[in-house]
C-alpha cells in the first residue's frame, strides 16, 4: 500500500501525551466503581431475570447496597459471605433480596479469606463460559476462514426482534458480513436492561439478552447454509454500558460499539459515571474478542468535518489509550471516522482520501470502522449512489476493516432490504474492481494530501497538549469535542458513582484483563 509522508515523532508525541492523559483519568477509574459496575458483576454470578414489577434482579440487589449506603464495598463482598452463610447460589440470593427475606448487608461476616475464595471460583466459572464463546467463533472462522477485504456492515432497526431476523437473514445472503442491530431511540439513557424478546422499539429494537441470542442463533443458521462466519453487532454504551458488554459476551457478540467519550457528549451522561464504566466494559469485550466500534464520526455531525478533523484524531489516539489500558489490543480497537465533508467542497474526496490514509497509517493494526456520508446525503439517490460509491473507494484504496454501508435513500425514509441491496451490490462491485489500486499509488511528496495530513497531525498534537494541560475532565467542561460542553458534576447517572472502600474487590478485572 502506498504511504503518505507522515511525522513520525508528532505521531510518537500524540501518543506519549495521550498516554498521560489516560493514565490521569485511570487513577480516577481505579478508585470508583458504579451501579453499573456492580449489576455487571451480579449478571457474572449468574443473576438474571426480572421480579414481578419488570424490575431486573440485578438492579434489585445493587440497589440494595445503595440503600444500605455499601456500594463503596461493592457486590462481591457481601454476595460472597451470604452465599457462604446462607449456603445459597447467587440467583437464591438476589431472589432472597427482592422479597426482603435477607439483608446481606447486616449478616456476620465470614473471614475475608473464605469470602474471596467463594468468590474466586464461582468468577471462575463466568470467565469459562465467555472463553468458550471465544472459542466458538475462533472454530467457525479456522472452519470456514475470514475474510481479507472489508467488513461490509449494515444495519437493521425495524423495533421488532422477529422482523430485525427477516431482515438480518436477508442481508447476510446478499452479503453482509456484519449486522448490526440498532438499538431503540433512548436507551442509552435507562439504568436499567430490559429483559426477554422484545418487539416494539423507536428507530431500533431494545438491546436485550435475548434478542442478542435470537439474532445469534439466526446468523449461524445463514453462516451454516453459506460456509461463513456472520458477525453480530449492538451497542454497550450509555448508563448499562459494562452490563450490556457482559451479556454480549454470553450470547457471542462480535463487535460492540463502545466509545469512551460518545455518551458523555450526545447523551449528556456524566463523565465521571462513563470513563469508570467504559474501563470494565472494554476489560469483558477484550477478553471475549470483541471489536469496539468507537464513536468519533459523531462528531462531524454537529462540527466540520474540514475544521474539526484533528478532534476526530485526538479522540482516536485517546480511546486508543484507554483500550490499552483496559488490556485490550489494537487488532479489537475498531476506531472510528467517517467521509462526512461537503460534497460542494473542491477536492473533498481528495481531503477525505488523506484523513483515511492517515488514519490507517497512524492505526495499522486496529480494524478502522469506516462511516458513510450522512450529513450532506441528498434525497436524489442517484447523487446519493456516486457519494456511497466514493465512499467506497476510500475505504479500499485505504484499507479500511469495518466498512457501514451507505444507503442511497437514507436520505428520504428508513431503507428497504432492496435499497441494502443495491447498497452491497455497489460496495462489492466496487471493491472487486479496485481491489490492488492501493499497492500501484505513491503519494505524491508535498502534495494536496500531505500536506493535508500534516495540518491536521499538528493540530491533534496540539489539543492533546491543552488536554493534558487541563485534564480530560476539564477539557471536557470547555468544549473540546464537538462543540459540546459537559459539567463534571452535571448529566445523568452521576449518583450511581462511588469511592471504593479499602474492602472493595472485584477478581474478574484479574481474570480477564489482558488475558489474550
Amino acid at each position: 500500500m502506498g504511504h503518505i509522508n507522515l511525522d513520525s515523532e508528532l505521531v510518537k508525541k500524540a501518543r506519549t501525551i495521550s498516554k498521560e492523559i489516560a493514565d490521569d483519568v485511570q487513577s480516577f477509574v481505579d478508585q470508583h466503581t458504579t451501579v453499573a459496575t456492580e449489576r455487571t458483576i451480579a449478571r457474572l454470578f449468574g443473576i438474571d431475570g426480572v421480579d414481578e414489577m419488570g424490575v431486573p434482579y440485578p438492579n434489585i440487589i445493587v440497589d440494595h447496597l445503595v440503600t444500605n449506603d455499601k456500594l463503596n464495598q461493592g457486590l462481591c463482598l457481601f454476595l460472597g459471605n451470604a452465599m457462604l452463610k446462607e449456603n445459597l447460589t447467587a440467583q437464591e440470593v438476589a431472589l432472597k433480596v427482592a422479597s426482603n427475606e435477607l439483608d446481606i448487608t447486616t449478616l456476620e461476616m465470614a473471614p475475608i479469606k473464605e469470602i474471596q475464595e467463594k468468590v474466586n471460583s464461582i468468577a471462575q466459572e463466568a470467565v469459562l463460559k465467555i472463553r468458550k464463546n471465544r472459542e466458538t467463533r475462533e472454530n467457525y472462522l479456522n472452519k470456514w476462514g475470514d475474510k481479507e477485504g472489508p467488513y461490509l456492515y449494515v444495519i437493521v432497526a425495524t423495533g421488532n426482534i422477529y422482523e430485525d431476523v427477516v431482515q438480518a437473514k436477508a442481508a447476510a445472503r446478499q452479503g453482509a458480513d456484519i449486522i448490526a442491530v440498532i438499538r431503540t431511540t433512548g436507551q442509552s439513557l435507562l439504568d436499567y436492561v430490559p429483559y426477554g424478546p422484545t418487539t416494539e422499539g423507536f428507530g431500533g429494537t431494545y438491546a436485550t439478552q435475548e434478542n442478542f441470542k435470537i439474532m445469534r442463533k439466526a446468523l449461524d443458521e445463514v453462516g451454516e447454509e453459506q460456509n461463513r462466519y456472520i458477525r453480530l453487532c449492538n451497542y454497550c454504551s450509555g448508563l448499562c454500558m459494562p452490563e450490556i458488554a457482559v451479556m454480549g459476551a454470553f450470547e457471542r457478540l462480535d463487535v460492540m460499539l463502545n466509545d469512551a467519550l460518545y455518551g458523555i457528549l450526545f447523551r449528556d451522561i456524566n463523565m465521571k459515571r462513563t470513563l469508570v464504566d467504559q474501563y470494565f466494559s472494554r476489560i469483558i469485550n477484550g477478553f471475549a474478542g470483541v471489536i469496539i466500534n468507537t464513536g468519533e464520526d459523531n462528531y462531524l455531525t454537529t462540527a466540520d468535518a474540514i475544521e474539526a478533523a484533528h478532534t476526530v484524531l485526538a479522540s482516536q489516539f485517546i480511546n486508543e489509550q484507554f483500550a490499552l489500558n483496559a488490556g485490550m489490543p489494537e487488532e479489537q480497537m475498531g476506531l472510528g471516522h467517517a467521509f462526512e465533508m461537503d460534497p460542494e467542497v473542491e477536492n473533498s474526496f481528495v481531503l477525505e482520501l488523506a484523513q483515511a490514509q492517515m488514519a490507517r497509517q497512524i492505526f495499522p493494526k486496529a480494524p478502522l470502522k469506516y462511516m458513510p456520508p450522512t450529513k450532506y446525503m441528498t434525497g436524489n439517490i442517484f447523487k446519493g449512489q456516486v457519494q456511497d460509491a466514493l465512499f467506497n473507494m476510500v475505504t479500499i484504496m485505504t484499507g479500511q476493516k469495518l466498512h457501514l454501508l451507505g444507503m442511497l435513500t437514507e436520505a428520504i425514509h428508513t431503507p428497504f432490504i432492496s435499497d441494502r441491496y443495491l447498497s452491497i451490490e455497489n460496495a462489492s462491485y466496487i471493491f472487486k474492481a479496485m481491489q490492488s489500486l492501493s499497492d500501484e499509488i505513491e503519494y505524491k511528496k508535498d502534495g494536496i494530501m500531505e500536506k493535508r495530513c500534516q495540518e491536521v497531525l499538528e493540530k491533534a498534537v496540539e489539543l492533546l497538549a491543552e488536554i493534558k494541560d487541563n485534564g480530560l475532565f476539564n477539557a471536557l467542561e470547555k468544549g473540546i469535542f464537538a462543540d459540546v460542553k459537559r459539567p463534571i458534576d452535571g448529566g445523568k447517572g452521576l449518583e450511581g458513582v462511588a469511592l471504593k472502600d479499602e474492602t472493595y474487590f472485584n477478581p474478574f478485572i484479574k481474570l480477564m484483563k489482558g488475558a489474550y
